[in-house]
């Protein structure tokens, strides 16, 4: 009984030790089969709405507030008067220049009749001449002075709140209101540096807004002429295309930007991808056995990833067990995930 006792426990060290040595089943994990599938190439980025034209509103001189011909939030049409200045001095100086104007032709036409009859010499009507361009000359500045006095609107847009009242004295530096073009938005949003060569201006981009589930369009117009150090991004800008009510100067958009298709993009679940300190690799089931392959990523999504390079179709790359597999171990497939 001893020796049978004996030759039980070293027959249990013995499959302990075999199974301790490598003589382990193969590991069970999932797996994916890489097929081509249609991918358009997409990208999304968040953008703004700005308005077409926009500017504040400040006098070009300083003076007394005489009136104010605007309400606040109006509609307004280009050239009209907002604001007048008091310019009651200078209408004066205009006044007195018109008088002297007026005596100064009336002698100039009188040594114009002298000289047909050679009563006065050709230099003293220059003389008098050169006086009534001199007054003439003096009348147009004032003219330009009182213009001055009077703001007009730079643009037809709607106003925004007034910033003074009947009676104020304003300088250059005061801030009237401001004015903004209704009629025309524009789109502003930023796209990544190896994306910058694709933005060629005429190109349309979709985006909406979250108010409503539309898709509107806008036409790129222009691209910054530089890469922003910073965010290492360009500066698209974009002339929206029949914009309605609900888009407003300010709104917060989602651009979506079509980059081409791929009638054969190869698409794995994004969790097969194992990052490395200088590029990526995935696993790949071939007859039993685990083979470490060096990958290039392409587009994602929330799920899934987009192989450039490294995989081919009907490729079986591992989607479990992928901190425990090594390069050349054996494993098993328990589940197979299609596309």
């Amino acid at each position: 009984m001893l020796f049978i006792s004996s030759c039980q426990s070293s027959a249990k060290d013995e499959k302990k030790t075999g199974v301790q040595g490598g003589n382990r089943p193969p590991a069970k994990v999932e797996a994916y089969i890489v097929t081509g599938k249609v991918l358009t190439h997409e990208i999304e980025m968040p953008g703004s709405l700005i308005p077409a034209e926009e500017t504040e509103l400040h006098p070009e001189v300083s003076g007394r507030v005489t009136g104010i011909y605007f309400k606040e939030g109006s509609n307004v049409s280009q050239g009209s008067v907002l604001v007048k200045l008091y310019d009651g001095d200078l209408q004066a100086q205009l006044s007195k220049l018109r008088v002297q104007l007026k005596v100064a032709q009336e002698t100039m036409g009188r040594y114009e009749a002298l000289l047909k009859i050679n009563g006065v010499s050709q230099q003293e009507y220059e003389t008098y001449k050169l006086s009534v361009n001199n007054i003439q000359a003096d009348i147009n500045i004032i003219q330009t002075s009182i213009a001055r006095t009077q703001l007009r609107a730079p643009f037809s847009g709607k106003l925004g709140l007034r910033n003074i009242s009947l009676g104020a004295y304003i300088t250059p530096a005061t801030t009237i209101s401001t004015l903004r073009k209704e009629n025309q938005l524009k789109l502003e949003f930023t796209v990544p540096e190896k994306y910058g060569s694709r933005m060629k201006i005429g190109n349309t981009v979709d985006f909406g807004i979250e108010s409503n589930e539309k898709d509107y369009k806008a036409k790129i117009i222009a691209t910054e002429n530089n890469i922003s150090e910073d965010t290492r991004s360009l500066k698209i800008r974009a002339l929206v295309d029949k914009p309605d009510a609900s888009l407003i100067a300010g709104s917060f958009v989602k651009v979506k930007i079509e980059l081409g298709q791929n009638d054969a993009a190869l698409m794995i679940p994004s969790q097969a991808v194992i990052p490395r300190a200088r590029d990526k690799q995935v696993i790949v089931y071939r007859s039993g056995i685990a083979s470490m392959e060096t990958v290039t990523t392409g587009i994602r999504d929330s799920a899934m990833v987009e192989i450039t390079s490294g995989l081919k179709a009907g490729d079986t790359v591992l989607i479990t067990g992928l901190l425990t597999t090594k390069d050349g171990s054996k494993v098993s497939l328990s589940k197979i995930n299609k596309p």
